[in-house]
């Protein structure tokens, strides 16, 4: 069986890397309260909610990972890497942060994390006894490069990605030979994301379960000119361009795959489009390397779908970061000045969307290697393999 968690080891070096930089930006301590966070210092995950639950890291080595006394079982039970202290109820007679307080004492200057909203930090910074409260990046940016077990957790959500995108082709091949009706969106998001939870606990030990642990977009015809269209009841018809856009995440570590069909005979717009595209994500591959700043990867690999006539049909950036969250820094966008460094994991996603007749994006989740940079996902991208004989 595939181990889905972290080790006490790899979970003791991201702790390292982080608290290093607590020195480096003159911090004593940092409060995150981000469920991404919190899984990626501790290894605890948990479905957010009204009940704070947050990470206190000092620069002394103390981790302390406040969680109501609902979830400490559940803490325990995941081996959280830290000292837990829990709280009775939320909003509670006393305060959740007073008991974190009470375990850390007085702290200096005080990093908070960028996520946490407003009201989540004041009710800390009222409790905490610090000389300085101060917002940081400071985790958002650790998690950048990742761990060699990182790093596995993503191939093997790489591996599940392609097989859901065999299955959903393959449904469509056997409704096709069968001369019954064809797939709805609907459908078609069911099957592929039920492929994925079923070879995930099949195949793997102690399933870390995070939202959304399998699944995707399903879209088609014009329905696919929205970037980010959800699921509906439409059936396939012959001659549809249709996109399967689909992840998972093993051990909370996302991957995507994204690709685009006909179903059916190609027409000269179908392959113009879906052409243009496959030859941006491929520039767009060749960009992303060690050194190369975030804007100047997203500006080779949109430029070529702009050269090519169809830049009216951009709606978006040509990738972002992807790790504990489908979506995070740094971002392949032109105003995204970071350079990428080796393990680093990044979406190579260019699109064009024609509104009235469908969109086209080809997605592979990239590791940034020493030298360049290798697609996690592998499933054929041309036009040849991606259309689908009627």
């Amino acid at each position: 069986m595939f181990r889905t968690r972290l080790t006490a080891d790899a979970l003791d070096r991201i702790q390292d890397r982080v608290r290093s930089r607590l020195a480096t930006e003159g911090l004593d301590a940092l409060l995150t309260d981000s469920p991404e966070d919190v899984a990626y210092l501790t290894g605890f995950f948990h479905h957010p909610s009204e009940r704070p639950v947050a990470v206190w890291m000092d620069a002394e080595g103390r981790t302390v990972l406040l969680v109501p006394e609902l979830e400490r079982e559940n803490a325990e039970r995941q081996s959280a890497r830290a000292e837990l202290v829990s709280y009775p109820e939320f909003p509670g007679v006393l305060p959740p942060f007073r008991a974190l307080a009470d375990r850390v004492g007085r702290a200096g200057r005080v990093g908070f994390s960028t996520g946490m909203t407003w009201e989540r930090q004041a009710a800390a910074s009222a409790e905490l006894d610090a000389a300085e409260a101060v917002a940081t990046p400071l985790v958002t940016v650790a998690r950048y490069v990742k761990l060699p077990e990182e790093v596995a957790l993503h191939a093997e959500a790489a591996r599940i990605t392609d097989l859901m995108l065999e299955s959903g082709v393959a449904l469509i091949r056997e409704r096709v030979s069968a001369g019954g009706e064809l797939p709805s969106e609907a459908e078609l998001a069911s099957h592929v994301g039920g492929v994925g939870v079923s070879t995930m606990y099949a195949e793997h030990d102690d399933v870390v379960v995070v939202s959304p642990l399998a699944g995707g977009l399903v879209y088609a015809g014009a329905n696919s000119a929205y970037p980010h269209g959800l699921p509906s009841g439409y059936r396939l018809r012959p001659g549809d361009t249709f996109m399967l856009s689909l992840g998972c995440a093993v051990g909370g570590r996302f991957v995507e795959g994204e690709r685009t069909f006909v179903l059916g005979t190609p027409t000269a717009d179908q392959r113009r489009y879906h052409d243009a595209v496959r030859l941006a994500q491929a520039t767009g591959a060749s960009a992303i390397r060690p050194g190369r700043e975030c804007r100047q990867a997203n500006a080779d690999c949109l430029d070529v779908i702009r050269e090519a006539g169809l830049g009216e049909y951009l709606r978006h950036r040509q990738g972002h970061g992807i790790g504990l969250g489908m979506h995070e820094p740094p971002w392949l966008e032109d105003g995204d000045p970071t350079p990428l460094e080796a393990g680093m994991i990044v979406s190579n996603e260019p699109g064009v969307y024609i509104p009235g007749h469908a969109g086209y994006r080809i997605s592979d989740s990239m590791l940034v290697t020493e030298d360049g940079a290798r697609p996690l996902t592998s499933f054929p991208r041309d036009l040849d393999h991606c259309t689908i004989d009627l």
